[in-house]
């Protein structure tokens, strides 16, 4: 395909004639600048900081009640330059309570009773508790108020009912349970909005610190437990052969069967103890999940990667019932991902040391964990788990802000699940799923709720407009912005974006900014039409002339977005040529341009294609001569 280099050129010297614009900033992000914590340069500020928690935590899983008991100790690093009079504890799962507000209606099955909080305690000092009345989050004062750059040891003690209805959590049937959000944590309290109290209502996702965790988990002989991190005690809870298999998976290629469907029901895996309690550790994570089951069955493999200059092996596990077809490939899947984006985009190699994936039904991420419905299609199937797992870059490894900025994850989640698909199942799957998916229920759909501009807070759009400005919109921008860099400049710049913010917690501006300043350039103009507009995507063709030696094309842009297109001429005796052209033709935010492409004798008719960047009004795509 042949690209238009003199047209790029024309607009790069134009570069200098185009007035600066600035972006709009929320008030609170510009105090962060004025306050040193933030920059305009796309790095933190010198003054930047952020709190976090080293969470010891013990849990009971009574699988005859169906609830979760536990006792947790927190240190918790106050690093801010603020005096705190209150702490926010927040307990997602209070979305079961009945008087909790939530997105959508649900069902009987899914209401429990919610957090009963046994005891609390702050530096030894005990607070007498009513949790009676808590939602997801929760502000409760100090005595003693937290000073800055200190740390306060918090204990808490507490129970709660797993729901019967099992989607992000719960029951996934009478014996097996995924335990996400189970334990009361510290929100988070951060540079340009203090605590975070939005409440979780159960469309929008999370936002946390990153803290250190040790795990453990009690539950009944014959029970396996499966959890975010590492197992640290495997040769305890394991019988003998099954620790061999256990042991033999983490350091070989192939997929061990550690736990077949016979050895559960026989209880040839567990210790023959009682009570099995399983610990695990994990550092610097946003989040800690685990899962059990007295008759799922286990796999597990795991995969090489170069990682600054060593290799490393990643434990990839699967767990399931032995009737779930997709899920038997599961861990050759999940390590092809793994290897996928570590090599290719976004480029950084996979960061933790485990990954598992759990037969349920959210098809939901979590760190090294997924949640995922077991399907008839494998290609559906297969690009499930692509996308859970490229949610290790974003949001955990870059502590991105779910609740207000969705699309800073799952747009990204998208893009990465489009780009190995290709890899997968070649580029013409690969966009019609994509298409038929993520974009067409947008561009077919006129409503105003569509169009809402991407940097609107995902904590204010529900239904569709939520679903379309976090998954298709965004994935379709960074993919724009992929055409407009080019693959090289776009993969160093987006590796940029991640080396400087992981571990941290980025906001779209820190996004914007480092692009900008790792791709040399001054993007505002491409950030402010797909990311502060209400545009859409619907290109037209008013008319084409044809010259001697080249054909004149006038082309409109209706819906606004700064899209890549091809411009196919089929000539009335000849092949048809393509020529491509980047975002860059819509750089000085002209409505109407018009351009000439290469062409020789009489021609039949341009076509304008925007591939997966589907159109609103395709039938005016085309111009017959």
């Amino acid at each position: 395909m042949n690209r238009i280099p003199f047209l790029t050129a024309m607009l790069m010297c134009l570069w200098t004639a185009v007035a600066a614009q600035e972006l709009y900033m929320p008030r609170n992000i510009r105090n962060a600048v004025k306050r040193g914590t933030r920059t305009t340069t796309g790095v933190p500020g010198e003054k930047y900081w952020q709190n976090r928690g080293v969470y010891d935590i013990g849990v009971t899983v009574n699988t005859t009640e169906k609830t979760v008991s536990g006792k947790e100790k927190i240190l918790y690093y106050n690093n801010s330059p603020d005096t705190l009079a209150s702490v926010v504890i927040r307990f997602v799962n209070n979305i079961h309570k009945p008087e909790a507000p939530r997105a959508g209606q649900v069902s009987k099955d899914f209401l429990t009773s919610g957090l009963d909080i046994l005891g609390f305690a702050a530096n030894g000092q005990r607070y007498t508790i009513n949790s009676n009345d808590w939602g997801t989050a929760n502000k409760v004062t100090l005595s003693t108020p937290l000073l800055p750059r200190s740390k306060t040891e918090f204990e808490i003690e507490w129970t709660y009912p797993l729901s019967t209805l099992s989607g992000r959590e719960g029951q996934i049937d009478p014996n097996t349970f995924f335990c996400a959000y189970f334990y009361p944590r510290i929100s988070v309290y951060d540079d340009y909005n203090g605590w975070d109290l939005l409440p979780h209502t159960d469309g929008g996702e999370f936002y946390n610190d990153f803290n250190d965790y040790t795990v453990s988990v009690k539950v009944p002989t014959n029970y396996v437990v499966w959890a975010t991190g590492t197992l640290e005690n495997a040769k305890e809870v394991l019988q003998p052969a099954a620790f061999k298999r256990f042991r033999e998976s983490l350091s070989g290629n192939k997929v061990i069967h550690v736990a077949t469907a016979k050895d559960m029901e026989q209880g040839a895996i567990t210790d023959f103890s009682e009570w099995n309690e399983w610990k695990f550790s994990a550092r610097n994570v946003t989040d800690f999940t685990f899962a059990t089951s007295n008759h799922f069955v286990w796999d597990a493999g795991s995969v090489a990667l170069a990682d600054d200059g060593k290799l490393k092996r990643v434990s990839v596990q699967a767990a399931y019932k032995d009737t779930a077809a997709d899920f038997k490939n599961y861990v050759e899947w999940t390590k092809y991902a793994i290897r996928w984006y570590s090599d290719n985009l976004p480029g950084v190699a996979y960061p933790y040391p485990t990954m598992t994936a759990i037969q349920g039904y959210a098809d939901m991420e979590y760190p090294m964990m997924v949640n995922d419905a077991s399907l008839r299609d494998w290609m559906d199937s297969r690009l499930t788990v692509d996308h859970e797992v490229a949610h290790t870059y974003f949001p955990f490894y870059m502590g991105i802000n779910e609740t207000r900025y969705a699309f800073m994850d799952e747009g990204w989640a998208t893009t990465f699940e489009y780009l190995i698909g290709i890899s997968e199942n070649g580029k013409h799957a690969a966009d019609s799923a994509y298409k038929s998916f993520r974009i067409r229920n947008w561009i077919s759909n006129p409503a105003t709720e569509m169009d809402q501009p991407l940097i609107t807070m995902s904590s204010q759009l529900s239904g569709a407009g939520y679903g379309r400005n976090s998954y298709g919109k965004a994935s379709l921008s960074y993919l724009a912005l992929k055409d407009l860099l080019g693959d090289g400049l776009f993969k160093k710049a987006l590796i940029r974006y991640i080396d400087t913010w992981n571990g941290k917690h980025p906001v779209p501006w820190d996004y914007f900014n480092s692009i900008n300043a790792a791709a040399k350039q001054d993007l505002t103009w491409f950030w402010e039409n797909w990311f502060f507009s209400n545009h859409y995507i619907d290109l037209k063709v008013k008319e084409a002339r044809s010259g001697t030696n080249n054909t004149t094309i006038t082309l409109e842009n209706a819906g606004g977005f700064a899209v890549p297109f091809d411009v196919i001429i089929k000539p009335e005796n000849g092949k048809k040529k393509k020529y491509h052209y980047t975002p860059a033709i819509w750089k000085r935010k002209e409505r109407t341009v018009t351009f000439t492409v290469p062409s020789s004798g009489k021609i039949e008719h341009v076509t304008i294609d925007g591939g997966i960047f589907m159109d609103a009004t395709p039938e005016d795509n085309s111009y017959l001569l």
